[in-house]
């Protein structure tokens, strides 16, 4: 007869067995070996067991095996499993971080606008916040330069309940951009800027795939000239294409970009305080 051996190690000692928690996407959590921490983007099935790829608060990417105990969520540890495919996953954020309203219509557009310099800041734009922008109601537009500004502000009659709001590029102190600001600036128009010579600059390099903007001497195109130094070809209508491709969320801009647009839709769609209803 087989004697029977109690287990003497202390509960404290015993391993716990973790929670498992759906690695559904946007999730954050640690991984327990690295200490790399980021938010869920897929999971995939491999030869060698189930893994998981974080994206960190740089836009690096890292792929890991979903062990038993291999993550901490929360500070907590945890094992990730595949989320269940009974229903497909909705996203949960836009791609400017705002929660996503999954079946929401665009609204019937608003009197106030949006104006930007160019076509590529319009593309960008849409691309980060057009869903946010469908929601509000609020239409973008470009001015194909900033000369036209103030023509355009007086045609537009800007009032409580017709905001215009623009955002200019390189708006730095005692550019031409900062006096024609300052010209056209009022109660229902807001200009705003970044230090940019162009939009493409406010795009995140390691988004891109590279380690800088680089600087082009004065008096040469900026465009081409970033073409030129970066060995692509001189193409720039490829090569804004090419970036604008790199860009999937608001993590790829930079923050003086980011601030500056959330600025302008938090100005055009804030409440007529003078209306009756407050709409």
């Amino acid at each position: 007869m087989r004697s029977y051996s109690p287990d003497l190690t202390p509960p404290w000692k015993k391993s716990q067995p973790a929670p498992e928690v759906p690695a559904e996407p946007d999730l954050v959590v640690e991984e327990v070996g690295t200490g790399f921490c980021g938010a869920v983007i897929r999971c995939e099935k491999t030869a060698e067991g189930p893994t998981v790829t974080l994206e960190d608060r740089f836009g690096k990417h890292r792929v890991f095996p979903m062990v038993p105990r291999g993550f901490l969520l929360e500070g907590r540890v945890v094992t990730l499993v595949r989320p269940s495919a009974a229903a497909p996953v909705r996203p949960a954020r836009t791609a400017s971080g705002s929660l996503a309203v999954p079946g929401a219509r665009a609204r019937v557009a608003r009197a106030g606008r949006i104006y930007v310099e160019g076509r590529h800041d319009a593309e960008l734009v849409e691309r980060v916040w057009g869903d946010d922008l469908r929601i509000e109601g609020v239409v973008v537009e470009y001015l194909e330069g900033i000369d036209d500004l103030p023509s355009i502000v007086r045609d537009f009659a800007p009032g409580p309940d017709a905001r215009l709001g623009v955002l200019v590029d390189h708006l730095v102190p005692g550019s031409k951009e900062s006096r024609i600001a300052a010209e056209v600036t009022g109660a229902d128009v807001l200009v705003v800027g970044h230090p940019y010579i162009d939009v493409w600059e406010a795009v995140k390099p390691s988004s891109v795939g590279i380690r800088a903007w680089p600087s082009v001497p004065r008096g040469q195109d900026w465009k081409t000239g970033v073409c030129r130094a970066l060995g692509w070809p001189e193409n720039t209508g490829a090569a804004w294409q090419r970036i604008l491709s790199a860009v999937r969320s608001y993590k790829d801009l930079e923050p003086e970009l980011l601030g500056r647009v959330e600025e302008l839709i938090d100005f055009v769609t804030e409440p007529d305080l003078s209306s009756p209803s407050g709409d």
